[in-house]
């Protein structure tokens, strides 16, 4: 056998092993994503959406209450969270040099390297602790915590995209360094960060961990921001470990709208990028 025909079989062999790789991760995602669907859709009902929970051991109720939690404290942990990864990501793309841009880069990829269960626990004792009861609040900043690093790093390097002759004529018009990054790189990377910045959203809105040692959850409408306050990840949790079979479907169901919306950003963020790179074409 010649070397030639023996580097093409061993190219088909490769090639059909990455092949099979890849049907087994799609095959694992389309199993899971219909599994949650053939058993969380008979739940769903309008009234699933929008009254409160029953008492534990009562059939019926609803997780109104979980999603208007959640979009709260993902909500806030935006308002947190998206104005530092974005402006980190500014200074480490137009200024940051040396050791200092180092240390940042390092820390934001060790920081979007912990456990969340971890950062739920450092929520804990940064806001829990002096506050001295569960609230959103806590929610929020360890939510906020997550986003960070994956923000500050897609930023960054969706601004490096920006090609460095378009800083170099707005300089060459006289234009100041900071007016330059406002008004022309910002713009030129708005698509993509705000595609970064849907993805922290999404990977925030699925976190369990950091919400039970912050939040904390409960069956009523919240009333305030320094309260415990429910969310989709926390309420299926809890109804999946409760002895209550009408409980685990309603498990079921809110996993699926969970699962439903976190697709939805994804699709919509890959949409964005797609347009951004095609228009950078």
């Amino acid at each position: 056998m010649s070397s030639f025909t023996a580097r093409r079989a061993f190219g088909r062999v490769m090639f059909a092993l990455t092949a099979a790789c890849a049907m087994i991760s799609l095959s694992s995602l389309f199993f899971m994503l219909g599994y949650i669907a053939l058993k969380g859709f008979s739940s769903l009902s309008w009234s699933f959406f929008v009254n409160l929970p029953k008492p534990p051991g009562e059939a019926g109720g609803g997780i109104a209450n979980a999603i208007v939690g959640s979009a709260k404290i993902v909500g806030l942990a935006s308002l947190i969270g998206l104005p530092v990864g974005i402006l980190g990501g500014v200074y480490l793309s137009e200024f940051g040099r040396g050791r200092a841009a180092f240390l940042i880069r390092y820390a934001a990829d060790v920081l979007n390297g912990v456990p969340s269960i971890v950062v739920g626990l450092f929520a804990y004792a940064l806001v829990v602790r002096p506050l001295k009861h569960f609230s959103a609040l806590s929610g929020s900043v360890a939510l906020a915590i997550i986003m960070i690093p994956i923000v500050l790093r897609s930023s960054e390097d969706f601004l490096r995209l920006v090609p460095q002759t378009i800083r170099e004529a707005a300089l060459a018009l006289g234009v100041p360094r900071w007016k330059v990054v406002l008004r022309v790189v910002l713009p030129s990377a708005s698509r993509g960060i705000l595609t970064a910045s849907l993805l922290a959203m999404a990977r925030a809105a699925g976190e369990t961990a950091p919400l039970l040692f912050t939040s904390f959850g409960n069956q009523f409408w919240d009333n305030g921001w320094l309260n415990p306050m429910a969310a989709l990840p926390h309420t299926i949790f809890t109804y999946a470990i409760s002895p209550y079979d009408d409980l685990h479907r309603q498990a079921w169901a809110a996993a699926l709208v969970l699962m439903a919306f976190v697709l939805a950003v994804n699709a919509g963020a890959r949409v964005l990028l797609r347009t951004s790179t095609g228009d950078s074409h």
